[in-house]
């Protein structure tokens, strides 16, 4: 077992949760990853392991079929998919923000129907906020909803999906102004719904379509897409948790669950940048010793390692907040924002390790270098992040002149 970014107090069955995934990691994801990276293929037999490992239902409650975990056991579950490869750390995430909505904001006969479904990995989720022009600005969502009779009509176009194609049911988060007077503020007047669909692209239910998948600088293999709905009728029964206008604030608990997942993607990234670079710190000689005996590499190690442990400590902590049901917006945007850019550093300072060797393909460097810019925009920028932090700061020390 690795020295670095321990963590105490856990469980025997957390420990034994863990120690299955990372052997999994090791074996099948690691070995794997960089090809199918290159061919920008969806990594099939590896969703399929993990869906016998039960790795879909982890934090669903028992009574639907889940395993019943904390969001600390799912997150360090994640650090170690991410270290195999961070795009099969995507592709859980979506699925389970959505389990995570439904669970604390579904009703009774939503959470029967969905959760089961989702344990097994059947039913597969992504989730949706982002439009073409807003980026991090929810507010400015355009997309619509109109109550007609018993169903309500969805119209607009929606961004940056990530299981986009391969899922099956997506919560969209869109405007209706059903029941909520001229002037209300924004965050309001919005909506989460639940969409049913056929895994694929084109036209997958009617009035529902899914060009097809964004080609990405990195972050291959999982698909992300557009989603554009003309007419898409969905009945009143899918709206998340049977009342329109709470949609604002059931997604914005489901990202805190996601900026969790994303600070432990960042860390399980960094991890693995820092086992690559000591690794070959030892094997490449330069001037007749290893590189490792040089003070500049040894340097470089120390600040590596100290960084894959800062943000370790940040997202457990984060992650054990909202266990113990406490907000921790503040300290799931600092796990995001540290480990986020501390990956990004680890990253480079390997990629540097490596020299030349850093910017061929045949290195799983070079992979790691191009998927770790994706965690400083994913759930919200790192500028975002620091907005959060330094409102919610100015919240706890307010100056009481």
């Amino acid at each position: 077992m690795a020295r670095l970014a321990q963590t105490h107090g856990l469980t025997d069955v957390q420990q034994e949760i863990l120690a299955t995934v990372r052997d999994f990691v090791d074996k099948e994801i690691i070995p794997v990853a960089t090809e199918l990276e290159h061919r920008d293929e969806y990594p099939q037999r590896i969703v399929d392991g993990l869906k016998e490992l039960g790795v879909f239902g982890l934090m669903i409650p028992e009574e639907y079929g889940g395993l019943g975990e904390s969001l600390l056991t799912y997150a360090l579950c994640v650090e170690e998919i991410a270290r195999g490869w961070m795009s099969v750390s995507g592709i859980i995430n979506t699925h389970f923000i959505v389990a995570y909505m439904l669970k604390q904001h579904g009703t009774r006969e939503q959470k029967e129907y969905f959760l089961p479904r989702m344990a097994a990995g059947e039913t597969r989720g992504a989730f949706s906020m982002s439009e073409p022009g807003l980026g991090s600005d929810v507010s400015a969502i355009t997309s619509k909803a109109v109550k007609d009779g018993d169903a309500y009509v969805l119209n607009g176009q929606k961004m940056w999906l990530t299981n986009g194609g391969t899922s099956t049911l997506v919560a969209v988060l869109v405007r209706s102004d059903e029941g909520h007077p001229e002037g209300t503020a924004p965050h309001k007047s919005m909506t989460t719904f639940l969409v049913e669909k056929e895994a694929g692209f084109g036209e997958v239910r009617p009035g529902l379509t899914i060009p097809g998948k964004i080609d990405k600088m990195g972050y291959k293999g999982v698909d992300t897409t557009e989603l554009i709905m003309d007419g898409l009728r969905i009945p009143a029964d899918r709206v998340l948790g049977g009342v329109t206008g709470r949609g604002f604030y059931q997604m914005m608990d489901g990202v805190e669950v996601g900026r969790v997942n994303v600070a432990a993607r960042g860390c399980g990234v960094a991890q693995r940048a820092f086992e690559l670079g000591v690794q070959y710190a030892q094997q490449r000689h330069t001037f007749g010793k290893p590189i490792a005996q040089h003070q500049a590499i040894q340097f470089k190690l120390a600040e590596m390692a100290t960084k894959v442990e800062a943000a370790h400590a940040m997202m457990v902590n984060a992650a054990r907040k909202k266990d113990s049901g406490e907000r921790n917006d503040l300290e799931a945007g600092m796990a995001k924002y540290l480990a986020s850019e501390y990956c990004k550093e680890v990253v480079e300072d390997a990629f540097r390790i490596h020299g030349g060797y850093g910017f061929s393909k045949e290195y799983e460097i070079e992979r790691l270098y191009r998927e770790a810019p994706m965690l400083l925009i994913g759930e919200g920028t790192a500028e975002i992040q620091k907005m959060i932090i330094g409102r919610r700061l100015l919240e706890e020390y307010r100056f009481q002149g």
